[in-house]
């Protein structure tokens, strides 16, 4: 597998409290959006660069357990306290026992980090753009002009984001945007989560600025739009022990092949896949890289006729989908 940078505003400590024969287990992991992206990209094999702000005492041990992933980080030292939070999974549900968002990132950090997510960023070819915990850590302007920097410098970006976050994006013309239906009808850009409404959104998401559109909708295939033709995905639906993590999961798993120089169908074949197999897992973001690449054995992409999408889809062959579905 290639190389891939995430930028990673603000990761955020997470202490969990679950219940083992009677008995709390505590367990302490580094997490947020960027984290989970990286954990699955190290399961698939890929070589991960973090660029994040690490401020105060929950910054510093955040490094720590992140660099302890095998992830290569370049830390930005913060001014204030980087967030973190403790939940309560004894009931069978996330129960909010304590949050801290973190602080507002300032001027100098935000440029710091701009430098060393640009400069890395060159220097793999592939970058994430993840968000943060707290809405205004980071202004929507930035994710523009950091996307229109890369992308002219020759770089796939692919980022999974919503609200104004993402219109910066779309902004910046982004390779790869992958949303999860709530997310595009919390945008306005469909009426509710159904197939004709999201594709109609999927061709707007194109024509603001994304080369290629992914939708993941809960029960139903996820939904590709690539060259101006939409594609359903489908996956086996697996037992699910935990749904967070399994969109950053996807995102990885696409941003692995391409890092590698695969075509845009077998990233996101694996990216599905690793979605899929996310969550039958406590760990978010976790994996086993074997296990995702046999799962990705089920997964078929299928063509869909939006005029008629009513009526059954015709299966097409890896080979013929792949000449259909090419690198953005």
């Amino acid at each position: 597998m290639g190389s891939v940078v995430i930028f990673a505003p603000s990761p955020v400590l997470t202490v969990t409290v679950e219940d083992v024969q009677d008995t709390a287990d505590i367990h302490i992991h580094a997490g947020g959006q960027g984290v989970w992206q990286a954990r699955m990209l190290k399961a698939l094999g890929a070589e991960v660069t973090m660029c994040g702000v690490f401020s105060g005492e929950t910054g510093r041990i955040l490094k720590h357990l992140i660099d302890d992933e095998g992830v290569r980080v370049l830390p930005v030292s913060g001014e204030g306290n980087s967030g973190a939070y403790i939940h309560d999974r004894r009931s069978g549900e996330r129960d909010v026992v304590a949050e801290s968002p973190g602080h507002r990132l300032t001027r100098h950090e935000l440029d710091e980090l701009y430098g060393a997510t640009l400069q890395a960023g060159m220097e793999a070819g592939t970058v994430i753009l993840s968000g943060t915990g707290r809405e205004d850590s980071v202004p929507p302007d930035m994710y523009r002009r950091l996307t229109a920097d890369l992308r002219t410098a020759g770089c796939t970006v692919i980022a999974d984001l919503a609200g104004e976050r993402l219109n910066g994006i779309l902004a910046g013309k982004p390779s790869v945007v992958k949303m999860s239906d709530s997310e595009v009808v919390d945008s306005g850009r469909a009426g509710a989560s159904e197939t004709g409404q999201l594709i109609e959104a999927m061709h707007a998401l194109a024509a603001e600025g994304a080369s290629v559109v992914i939708i993941t909708r809960a029960k139903l295939p996820s939904l590709l739009l690539s060259d101006g033709e939409v594609s359903e995905i489908h996956v086996p639906q697996f037992e699910t022990v935990e749904t967070s993590g399994a969109g950053d999961s996807l995102t990885a798993g696409v941003a692995a092949v391409l890092a590698d120089g695969g075509n845009l169908h077998d990233a996101v074949v694996l990216g599905t896949a690793a979605g899929a197999h996310n969550v039958t897992r406590h760990g978010l973001g976790s994996g086993e890289g074997s296990a995702i690449r046999e799962v990705a054995k089920l997964v078929q992409i299928v063509p869909l006729d939006d005029t008629s999408e009513d009526e059954p889809a015709e299966q097409m062959s890896p080979d013929e989908l792949a000449r259909k579905v090419r690198k953005s």
